[in-house]
């Protein structure tokens, strides 16, 4: 192999050095062009509660808004429980509805087949679940709350309930009636046009 000609060298590093000087100039054009507009400096969206964010807002994302803010709230509160919401979500629906297969306890806990089958899995796993055949379809598993789950599921629901008292703090009891039927019914008729 042959050793490059020092004219080589030369005319090498005066392209490297002409396709660095060009990498400058685009660079200070894109900080030309991307530096900030000065009547837009400093805008912030407003806080939760405040303007589209608040009752001006889309009654969807207002709903999606409460929902994220409840969720977050929900996980930090159960954290040192070592449980997840969703996982709190499975073990509410199996303490209210046991014997539920892996596909139903997905329905009702509004999580997929897959998040369930992990959340079963650790679940079973850690003692607070246990699985029984289904009487009729054997490949179908069921699955139950086991008294360490029950006991898990009581300390969780201590920490939920203490959160739920602060969403409905300053409500009358009809308020409350009213926005309970008003989810149930939001829930229940985009169900039946789904």
């Amino acid at each position: 192999m042959r050793k490059p000609s020092s004219r080589m060298k030369l005319r090498s590093s005066k392209g490297s050095s002409k396709r660095q000087k060009s990498r400058r100039q685009k660079s200070s054009q894109l900080q030309k062009t991307s530096a900030p507009v000065p009547a837009l400096a400093g805008v912030r969206p407003p806080p939760p509660g405040v303007g589209k964010r608040g009752e001006d807002g889309h009654i969807a994302y207002l709903l999606r808004q409460a929902q994220a803010a409840t969720r977050l709230t929900l996980e930090r509160d159960l954290a040192d429980l070592g449980v997840t919401t969703p996982q709190f979500a499975v073990l509410t629906m199996l303490n209210a509805y046991p014997g539920l297969s892996g596909a139903d306890v997905a329905r009702v806990a509004l999580l997929t087949p897959q998040t369930v089958g992990v959340i079963i899995g650790n679940l079973e796993r850690d003692g607070a679940i246990r699985k029984t055949p289904h009487p009729v379809h054997g490949r179908v598993l069921q699955w139950t709350l086991t008294r360490r789950g029950a006991v898990l599921l009581d300390k969780c629901r201590s920490r939920v309930n203490a959160i739920e008292r602060r969403l409905v703090a300053g409500l009358g009891a009809k308020a409350e009636i009213t926005i309970r039927r008003w989810l149930s019914k939001i829930a229940a008729d985009l169900h039946e046009n789904g």
